[in-house]
């Protein structure tokens, strides 16, 4: 459209008849288009692994903050990794960083190695699937001191989207139920997560947690009856929602 004076070849003529009925059946256009840019890094996508948005940049910007001020704690776990684009992003900017990514899906795994590998970091990160973090623990090469498997920093973009809203939305049926259904009121993994972190947090960790912007007072409640010693934040994304819990333990 931009070019009208080029011709195409047959071959692409067929591509972009395909890409354009892919489009007008509903299919976003990123999984059409089979990449996504996210904090400026450019991310192999597919309908395994949720579409990367501009708001998860703010947990990758808290992450690197944190890092950054703190050299010498660099164990982070991404759990529900997806696409990878939080533990890809953080391994990219954060050369020192060792980051355990999970994920339920193997599919999900699957596209999050192959951006691993795209972008060099695959050595710093380990990719494991499980729900939420594995078990047993530890993992032989994670072990510390006291033999238990500990992270300075734990990342989260869990589902959070409650299931009866889910079913009004856009995005039901085109993106993956199991990485957006957060359960009646959208914090069922939420509770499920906090409830196994303190077995999994070094001294002073930080925990930054995506959150649903409608669920930001029941989430902060939830954290701090978790968490009654903890330093605990809400923080608004550029839209003035809430976005993301931070929890400083």
């Amino acid at each position: 459209m931009a070019h009208p004076d080029s011709t195409l070849s047959s071959e692409q003529q067929k591509q972009l008849d395909d890409a354009l009925a892919r489009l007008e059946s509903g299919e976003p256009f990123p999984y059409v288009l089979g990449h996504w840019e996210f904090f400026g890094v450019d991310f192999d996508v597919t309908p395994d692994v949720l579409i990367p948005r501009p708001e998860t940049e703010l947990l990758v910007e808290k992450a690197i903050a944190r890092l950054q001020q703190s050299p010498t704690r660099k164990n982070v776990a991404d759990i529900g990794t997806g696409s990878g684009a939080i533990a890809v992003s953080l391994a990219v900017n954060m050369p020192t960083a060792s980051i355990l990514a999970t994920d339920i899906s193997s599919q999900a795994l699957q596209v999050a190695k192959r951006n691993a590998e795209k972008h060099g970091v695959s050595k710093r990160i380990e990719f494991v699937e499980c729900d939420l973090l594995p078990h047993p623990q530890p993992l032989p090469h994670w072990e510390r001191g006291e033999g238990v498997r500990a992270f300075d920093l734990i990342c989260a973009n869990l589902p959070y989207i409650p299931t009866k809203t889910l079913s009004h939305l856009p995005i039901f049926g085109r993106e993956p139920t199991l990485a957006l259904d957060g359960g009646e009121d959208g914090l069922d993994v939420f509770r499920k997560l906090l409830s196994i972190i303190p077995n999994w947090t070094a001294s002073d960790s930080l925990i930054l947690l995506e959150i649903e912007s409608t669920l930001g007072k029941q989430a902060l409640n939830l954290a701090q009856d978790k968490f009654s010693n903890a330093e605990i934040h809400l923080h608004q994304d550029l839209t003035g929602r809430d976005r993301l819990l931070e929890i400083r333990l």
